[in-house]
């Protein structure tokens, strides 16, 4: 299905002629080649109030961006994975506090970095074990070889994994190298935005019974009617994949990994091996926004939502985390269960409230959830890294500013 207007925005608290500054604003980005094209969804109390689009889905083909454009949005899966970890803590099948390796038991003897290269790194055994919240927040230790940050980001490039799994390697092995692998640092004791999330969508595989694209289809796609979201598409509505060029910025065509989206994978990735589109991806934060139900289909209770989207670090992710790539300042912002979750506006220099929550995709995707005012917004578009320009804090100021009541 496609996403369209409807309500009016005035009647929900915006001002229109405010509003088209989206509009403008993401169009420069198209005229001047920065993006091929762009889609940005604002909605309030449930209704969506505001698209603007622009720009092309396919640059060479001449194919414009539609309201049913499929896109791969990447770390935009996290969060889905993580509603259903937490649908099986609803269960009862575990606690939080519960070690993975209850369940995935490579992870019993893990291993910390403490010294040396890549090539050659000396290591201590961890103090505790991973336990199931430190994959939710983050804070297992473990990381990504795209980071380029820390000698045992070199060790995952070394063995293949760094924008993904060698070929022919499904998400259990995936997993086991994971676990083979030293973690940056003891659990619990910082935040590393990292493969946490894949682990833990092996993790609901382990305890379901079922491969994680069947438990997504049965427990969250098909109730909350999420038709066009999955593993891969064969859609010809599915947008290509950019990068832009060194030095020149020019949009190159990355076919390489974008191909990855157009057949059933062997590694069924749970942090970032989704594609949507902006329909589907809006009934997914309306349940958010309605704190786990939506239509009369309920996946989690309020309690959990609102678990999930507070804060769980001692400190933003500036003072507790390391230093990555970002298009935006982790200054006062924290991180949740598979979100993250503003705790300081004014530290955070946002006009959004404490409290929104949100994340976004490698491929410059991104969307957040306010539950203060009863605003989601969604920007899609497929630019590949998402650091190359700041577009998520751009579309947030320009959302609010032109949030009058």
């Amino acid at each position: 299905m496609s996403i369209k207007i409807t309500a009016d925005a005035a009647e929900h608290g915006f001002d229109a002629e405010r509003l088209a500054r989206i509009d403008r604003h993401f169009a420069r980005y198209v005229e001047d080649g920065r993006l091929p094209g762009y889609l940005a969804v604002v909605t309030r109390h449930g209704e969506v109030v505001h698209l603007a689009q622009g720009g092309l889905r396919d640059v060479e083909a001449a194919l414009p961006v539609g309201a049913d454009t499929r896109w791969r949005i990447y770390s935009m899966t996290k969060p889905v994975t993580s509603v259903a970890a937490m649908m099986l803590f609803e269960r009862g099948e575990f606690e939080l506090t519960d070690p993975i390796s209850r369940w995935l038991p490579e992870f019993a003897a893990a291993r910390v970095y403490a010294k040396g290269s890549s090539a050659a790194p000396g290591t201590v055994p961890a103090t505790e074990p991973i336990r199931i919240w430190h994959l939710l927040t983050h804070t297992a230790g473990l990381t990504y070889g795209f980071h380029h940050a820390h000698a045992v980001d070199g060790i995952y490039r070394r063995n293949g994994y760094e924008w993904g799994v060698p070929p022919g390697v499904d998400l259990a092995g995936a997993c086991e190298a994971y676990a083979s692998m030293p973690l940056v640092h003891q659990p619990g004791a910082e935040w590393n935005y990292s493969v946490a999330t894949d682990v833990l969508g092996r993790l609901v595989e382990v305890v379901s019974g079922q491969t994680l694209d069947a438990f997504l289809a049965e427990h969250v796609f098909r109730p909350l009617g999420m038709a066009d979201t999955g593993f891969w598409t064969d859609s010809d509505q599915l947008a290509a994949l950019y990068s832009p060029a060194p030095g020149t910025g020019r949009l190159l065509r990355n076919d390489a990994m974008g191909a990855a989206f157009t057949s059933r994978p062997v590694c069924l990735s749970g942090g970032g091996g989704l594609v949507s589109t902006a329909y589907d991806y809006h009934r997914f934060t309306q349940m958010l926004l309605r704190r786990g139900e939506l239509d009369g289909v309920r996946l989690l209770s309020p309690r959990a939502v609102d678990l999930m989207t507070r804060n769980h670090l001692p400190g933003d992710l500036e003072s507790f985390g390391r230093p990555l790539f970002a298009e935006t300042s982790y200054v006062g912002v924290g991180f949740g269960l598979g979100f993250s979750v503003t705790v300081d506006p004014v530290a955070a220099k946002t006009l959004g409230p404490a409290g929104e929550y949100a994340w976004g995709g490698a491929a410059s995707t991104a969307f957040w959830v306010d539950p203060v005012n009863e605003v989601t917004a969604m920007f899609f578009t497929q630019l590949l890294p998402s650091s190359t320009y700041p577009l998520r804090p751009q579309l947030r100021t320009l959302t609010y500013q032109s949030l009058l009541a």
